[in-house]
């Protein structure tokens, strides 16, 4: 650490810019200015708003003809076949209808978690000698919302004059139906064989007049099926199949409607204010009618909407004081910003569910082509490209930004799936190996641990899964594993460590500790077969894996010794002792990192030797071999800026302050074209909005500004010194930094708890 002092201001220094006064401007008023405004309606969904409470999202939009309409999503809507699914439509009419023409603006606030829509509603008549009358279209206001607290969607209309209001649930799994042709291309593995998938119709329900309720219940399931076809049939019956006679659906209803057919229901009598809710529920339903006695009760439970929309409004103001990060100066400083602020916000919306977020459109994918028939590809709500798998090179980068945001609840569903899923992953080694104590999950899994029939191989009698790219792609275990390492470090939570951390760590390392037995003349061991990544699909020692336990290992033992057991602390130790070398090549002060000792069967895009660098952060700023990462960095065969490539995330790793402004810039900026929402990310390699293209903005953006190496937090380790910038960010051991850097100077520096203070080491100076 004395290298790292003498490259900063020095802590003389240092305390006195801690006693420089506050920030000289407001976070929230700087998080107004990211509002997201439109003055025009929206043709379709491409034009829709996001909107979420975590768990349950919507899509929102006003077409031209004054309807509002809205997609309702939830983090758990799984069908028989795995997919993650929409729950329905909604679409709002009102008489007169809302005019479009002029004076209309809808506004996401941020700061409220709310969706502003504001116009006049047509007043027939001012149709007719307006100029001489005088007579204007009355004023209207909808606001619409998701409780943070309940899964309820909430719409609330105010008119200056008696208006009627209709709403109507429009759903498309009307019939049963088998998947379109190119099934196989959407990652559920489930076509091209003698299974043939279909599709369940949604239930309508018959009810009192005043209410619309719907459910899509799971009759089937194909868990059985997957564990047949992966040679896991002796397991049957000792794990419970987590889609059979799951649910989800909702109901719509407000105050002073009735029913107006099957699935609408109407004003009884024009009214200056309207209310809607739509309540959803998702779970097992053992019973339609005991689906429904729940959905009731929830019903029942729903506060006022006044109260309702107090709360929210408080919840996302407690999210938004967390943490935040506010850059200005220039044109590209505020693109940055804005891809920031609304990536985080996208997060926010998807993370507090009972399932993770999805990478490949999360619970805001819409059809691909408006129009098209819900039957095809490109016409279904529910379709999404590489299906309702969880791949872990993709999902991680929702997750990685988050110790540094504050924002821990929302760590806790991607954990928790691993958890739930490791005695069947336990089951699933002990039946392909014999090993004891031992888990590895895949690279590419249904949310309870395992592949996709399609990559494991429909035929496959082999242990690891026919598809070579994900065949031994294990790096994936240990990266979760530094992932909650992280969590544990910023959070300090004991209960959390022994409950989830160490219980998922052990068997991980386990399997990878029982399956390469293989020892070299040194007693090292040799790590074969294996790969490296989805890149090399052979290679023997790959880097991955060797730096990933490097970074590992010695975290583990350095926590706490009743979290551990002596029995796991000697085991680790055994293994540390005897982990190979790190692939390196070149001569002396030449030297750069490899994706292995030997590595071949290239396939793939991604710079394996540069693991070290991200996400296992063996080597960078403050830390070994600097230099060497920074090397191989430049001599790279890859040079990727989207979707999951992390170049910017190491670049700002290597203290590389123009290249990792200039890459995050250029992320930022990639909007999509035929999508209104400038966080609607395109799909690249996968699905629109592609999370794991906007994510990267986070933590690039957070690692250039604060790097936690050991005791000491690096402020402005990659930091461009012309750049302003107000945040607030977390570090490990509870601490909070929150500054502000003006004119290459910082004005202002507060450290809680103030005992961190003499850790902070300023980096703008080298």
């Amino acid at each position: 650490m004395k290298k790292i002092m003498m490259a900063g201001l020095g802590l003389c220094s240092l305390m006195q810019v801690l006693a420089v006064g506050a920030p000289t401007r407001s976070p929230g008023d700087l998080l107004d200015s990211f509002n997201v405004v439109w003055d025009s309606p929206s043709k379709n969904s491409h034009g829709s708003m996001p909107l979420g409470n975590g768990d349950v999202g919507i899509n929102a939009w006003v077409e031209p003809s004054g309807d509002l309409v809205f997609y309702v999503s939830k983090t758990d809507a799984w069908d028989e076949n795995g997919r993650l699914c929409k729950v329905g439509r909604i679409r709002v009419k009102f008489d007169p209808a809302l005019s479009v023409e002029s004076g209309f603006r809808q506004e996401l606030k941020l700061k409220d978690g709310l969706i502003q829509i504001g116009g006049r509603f047509q007043n027939p008549e001012s149709r007719i000698g307006k100029e001489e009358t005088g007579i204007r279209d009355p004023e209207a206001s909808i606001r619409i919302w998701v409780d943070a607290n309940q899964p309820v969607v909430r719409v609330e209309a105010e008119a200056q004059v008696p208006v009627h209001c209709r709403a109507e649930v429009e759903l498309w799994r009307l019939k049963e139906r088998p998947f379109g042709a190119d099934d196989s291309h959407s990652g559920n593995g489930l076509g091209g064989t003698s299974f043939k998938p279909t599709v369940l119709p949604d239930v309508v329900v018959p009810s009192e007049p005043a209410r619309v309720a719907w459910y899509h219940r799971n009759t089937r399931s194909i868990f059985d099926l997957t564990l047949e076809v992966q040679n896991l049939s002796v397991l049957k019956g000792r794990f419970a199949d987590p889609l059979l006679n799951h649910a989800f659906g909702a109901s719509l209803s407000g105050e002073g409607l009735v029913r107006a057919g099957e699935r609408a229901v109407r004003s009884a009598k024009p009214g200056k204010r309207h209310q809607l809710a739509v309540c959803v529920l998702s779970g097992r339903m053992e019973t339609p009618e005991a689906w429904l006695k729940d959905l009731g009760t929830l019903e029942r439970s729903v506060p006022r909407a006044a109260k309702s929309r107090r709360v929210t409004a408080k919840w996302w103001q407690s999210f938004w004081n967390r943490s935040w990060v506010f850059t200005d100066g220039s044109k590209d400083q505020s693109v940055l910003t804005r891809g920031y602020v609304l990536q985080r916000f996208l997060n926010a919306c998807n993370g507090r569910g009972a399932s993770p977020i999805k990478f490949n459109g999360a619970i805001f994918n819409v059809e691909n082509v408006p129009g098209a028939s819900p039957e095809s590809p490109e016409g279904d709500p529910d379709w999404r490209r590489w299906g309702g798998n969880y791949w872990f090179q993709n999902t991680r980068h929702q997750y990685w930004p988050m110790p540094e945001c504050g924002d821990f609840d929302m760590m806790k569903p991607f954990f928790g799936m691993y958890l739930k899923a490791l005695p069947l992953g336990k089951a699933r080694m002990k039946t392909y190996y014999n090993f004891e104590n031992a888990a590895i999950f895949p690279e590419t899994m249904y949310f309870w641990g395992l592949p996709n029939n399609g990559d494991y191989g429909w035929g496959n009698k082999a242990p690891e899964p026919a598809n070579s790219y994900i065949r031994r792609y294990w790096s994936g275990n240990l990266e979760l594993v530094a992932m909650m390492l992280d969590y544990y470090d910023f959070t300090q939570d004991g209960r959390f460590a022994r409950d989830t951390l160490v219980p998922l760590a052990d068997p991980m390392i386990s399997f990878l500790d029982q399956y390469w037995q293989k020892r070299d003349a040194n007693g090292k061991r040799v790590f074969e077969p294996a790969q490296s990544l989805e890149t090399y699909h052979q290679a023997s020692n790959p880097l991955p894996e060797i730096v990933g336990l490097r970074m590992i290992l010695p975290r583990l033992l350095a926590m706490p010794g009743e979290i551990t057991t002596a029995g796991q602390r000697a085991r680790w130790t055994a293994f540390l002792a005897e982990l190979p070398a790190v692939p390196m090549a070149g001569a002396k002060g030449e030297e750069v990192f490899r994706p292995g000792d030997t590595f071949a069967s290239k396939a793939n895009a991604e710079n394996p030797e540069l693991y070290g660098v991200f996400p296992f952060r063996t080597c960078g700023v403050g830390r070994d071999l600097l230099d060497v990462g920074r090397r191989t960095f430049a001599r790279r065969i890859h040079h990727l800026n989207a979707c999951w490539c992390q170049d910017s995330i190491q670049a700002a790793c290597l203290g590389l302050a123009d290249e990792a402004s200039t890459l995050v810039v250029k992320r930022a900026s990639a909007g999509t074209a035929d999508y209104r929402f400038p966080a609607i990310w395109a799909a690249n390699n996968d699905w629109i909005p592609d999370m794991d293209h906007g994510s990267p903005i986070l933590t690039t953006v957070n690692y250039m500004l604060l790097q936690p190496v050991g005791d000491k937090i690096l402020l402005f380790p990659a930091w461009p010194k012309d750049w302003n910038v107000t945040f607030r960010l977390h570090a490990p051991k509870n601490t909070t930094v929150e500054g502000e850097l003006r004119d290459g100077k910082v004005v202002s520096l507060k450290v809680k708890p103030g005992s961190r203070a003499a850790d902070v080491v300023n980096m703008l100076a080298k």
